[in-house]
């Protein structure tokens, strides 16, 4: 990945906003240097080519296309108001199996959003309306979606507070369904999420974070078929570094309905790390282990598949034909330090589903393969290189090398070719 970044800032004068700021009384009077704005942008050029996507059964098979973005953006901040703009330029060159959300939107407003902090006795109370990102702890359900081309917006509330070593996030959005016109992108008419999320710092390096989020959607589809569900999700998380060593590791427990159906879905995913700071390259390997819920029958009355909500984009690694849903996986990664700014990940992961009477999706959640296509339960194996080099502090720049090779349960229900796939990208930020 490259990535360049650099940021203008003009101080202004007093201003109506100022001014504003004063008649409000929220901060005594605001003064020359509590008013100023900010300008940033940031450009990104990416290729990604495929040999048998979806294993074969894409129409066609090879692909392989460039995405370009542009994402300039402003602020304005007077006292304990600011406001932020950031526009979405996207183009997707080359997209033979035709352009989807993740492609392209044009130009249009990816944020735009007002926020006020106040002081609340020994806290900070944060408020902000508009449409924004809304990246949740470790992004495994609610994410920025920053890999593919058009990143995840949301419209509505967010207020935070934090006090001492605790932050409260408590929203109330509707994500924004991406159209390939010029502004034309609005909230979605059929999904919602409302909940809470509090972090707190343990001390020594480690954290805990708690959350329910109330998710619905008016057209939602699984194996199962297709009706109106609402689930509740409930979560922890705990992770933090101590020494050499780092964790990442959730169990989330979700429960609603599905149409007429009961759900009842469950997910715990690992990721434990291990630094050899002092020897020569820096070795670090790192060890993700997670285990998705699945649907047991999709004629008991019954949803045992796990949603992921919002994932990121590229969820299992740089080449992520298969999400979040009814899945267990391992996967090691040793990464290197080889000096200069240059680092190399190597990585592993093996595939299982997680249930035999439910299918495989992929990372947005549509199925892709029906699971009584087979009652093996492999679905394959894959391999992963990518080299890292970090020009400077406005330039990096990355590419990477994946393999997918199909297991039985793919070669027993359909195409199973092995999946190859490149991929280059160069980021710019100024």
């Amino acid at each position: 990945m490259t990535t360049f970044h650099a940021t203008r800032r003009r101080m202004a004068p007093r201003t109506a906003a100022a001014g504003l700021v004063a008649a409000l009384g929220l901060c005594g009077t605001a003064s020359a240097q509590s008013v100023g704005a900010d300008f940033g942008l940031e450009l990104r050029a990416r290729y990604e080519g495929f040999d048998n996507n979806l294993w074969g059964a894409a129409d066609p098979a090879d692909d392989g296309y460039l995405w370009l973005r542009a994402l300039p953006n402003g602020e304005v901040k007077a006292g304990p108001l600011r406001g932020y703009v950031q526009l979405a330029a996207t183009q997707a060159r080359g997209v033979r199996l035709g352009e989807g959300p993740v492609d392209t939107t044009g130009i249009d407003r990816l944020q735009s959003f007002a926020e006020l902090r106040l002081p609340v006795g020994d806290a900070e109370v944060t408020l902000r309306v508009g449409r924004a990102l809304a990246p949740l702890g470790s992004e495994r359900l609610v994410a920025r979606r920053y890999g593919p081309n058009v990143p995840q917006a949301f419209d509505g509330v967010r207020a935070t507070v934090r006090a001492s070593r605790v932050k409260v996030d408590v929203l109330d959005l509707r994500p924004v369904a991406v159209r390939p016109g010029n502004f034309d992108d609005r909230p979605s008419g059929a999904e919602s999420l409302r909940g809470v999320y509090a972090t707190a710092e343990l001390g020594e390096g480690a954290g805990l974070d708690l959350y329910w989020l109330d998710y619905t959607n008016e057209q939602a589809g699984f194996e199962q078929g297709a009706a109106r569900e609402r689930r509740e999700t409930y979560g922890a998380r705990f992770f933090g570094e101590r020494g050499a060593w780092s964790w990442n590791w959730e169990a989330v427990l979700q429960r609603g309905r599905f149409g007429d159906a009961a759900i009842a879905a469950w997910s715990v995913g690992t990721e434990t790390g291990y630094r050899w700071a002092d020897a020569p390259l820096k070795p670090a390997l790192r060890l993700r282990a997670n285990y998705v819920s699945g649907d047991r029958d999709p004629n008991d009355g019954k949803l045992g598949t796990f949603n992921a909500l919002f994932p990121k984009g590229k969820y299992f690694g740089e080449l992520s034909p298969i999400g979040p849903y009814n899945i267990a996986n391992i996967s090691p990664t040793l990464s290197l330090d080889l000096g200069g700014g240059v680092g190399l990940d190597l990585t592993a992961a093996a595939y299982w589903r997680a249930s035999l009477g439910d299918g495989l999706y992929d990372v947005p959640g549509q199925l892709i393969r029906e699971g009584a296509a087979s009652r093996a339960r492999f679905i394959g194996a894959q391999a992963e290189a990518a080299l890292t080099w970090r020009v400077d502090d406005r330039l990096a720049l990355s590419t990477s090398l994946s393999v997918f090779t199909p297991g039985r349960f793919l070669r027993e229900g359909g195409p199973s070719e092995a999946i190859g796939m490149i991929g280059a990208e160069a980021l710019w930020t100024f």
